[in-house]
């Protein structure tokens, strides 16, 4: 599939989507979430895909934010359909992929870039980067997941402060957090993540797929995330990469998992 505002590339079951704004600092318009949205979801359905890596065009940003232009006068009911939508078609929608997806900040993630970066299952940064949540500067809030988000990665009381200053972090104050797992320079950052990536690929792609369902869980009202964990591990049994991975260890050989 062409787009016009992301590109896709793929190698040894790593794909690499990069959003591709660089005259906007690749803030995301509504073309881009649609894009996104499908990039991810062919991606996710493509079993040849094992790890996805989101990153933005250049050096300066990941994503600097959304397009204000689009929705500057929009109404309270209108702005209420923005979030909902772009949570579904993208935020939401990133977060409870079965494929891994991995945020290769690489640069300035204000707003929406770090909504959608705390989106993706963990964050690796360049020393370059900045994060922050500037909406209130605007007279509004995050709407894309950023108020729980935040939060949960960082703590309530610093996710208040950021999100009261519309201030900003740098990389090792992140890490120091617990936002960022890593903090490499820019050269290091996609190096870094296709380590990453090649370590997991190592793995059996439906247990991370149940285990990334199992621990988003924990995070959602209504569900016990212990009682989404044992259903989680269960379904495991009834697998042919259990078979697989378990055979192997039994026999003192490396698995070959059919990934099913």
């Amino acid at each position: 599939m062409n787009f016009e505002n992301i590109l896709v590339e793929k190698t040894n079951e790593i794909a690499t989507i990069t959003i591709n704004r660089p005259k906007k600092l690749n803030a995301l318009n509504k073309a881009t979430i649609e894009e996104l949205h499908e990039a991810f979801k062919d991606l996710n359905n493509d079993v040849n895909t094992k790890v996805i890596l989101l990153t933005g065009s250049g050096d300066k940003a990941f994503v600097a934010g959304a397009d204000i232009s689009e929705f500057a006068h929009f109404s309270e009911a209108e702005g209420g359909k923005l979030a909902a939508k772009g949570q579904e078609l993208l935020f939401d929608f990133v977060e409870n992929l079965s494929t891994p997806v991995i945020a290769l900040v690489n640069g300035f993630a204000l707003g929406g870039g770090l909504e959608l970066a705390m989106s993706c299952h963990f964050r690796i940064a360049s020393d370059n980067a900045r994060v922050g949540l500037p909406e209130t500067s605007l007279g509004v809030i995050p709407g894309y997941g950023g108020t729980q988000r935040l939060p949960q990665l960082i703590g309530k009381g610093k996710a208040m402060e950021l999100i009261m200053t519309a201030g900003m972090m740098s990389a090792e104050e992140a890490k120091a957090y617990g936002l960022v797992n890593y903090v490499v320079t820019q050269e290091e950052l996609k190096p870094l993540a296709e380590k990453i990536a090649g370590k997991i690929i190592k793995n059996s792609s439906v247990a991370i797929g149940k285990a990334i369902e199992a621990v988003n869980s924990g995070f959602k009202d209504g569900e016990n995330g212990y009682k989404s964990e044992i259903n989680a591990f269960g379904a495991c049994f009834g697998t042919e990469d259990f078979k697989e991975g378990t055979t192997a260890f039994l026999e003192k050989r490396k698995p070959n998992f059919p990934n099913k």
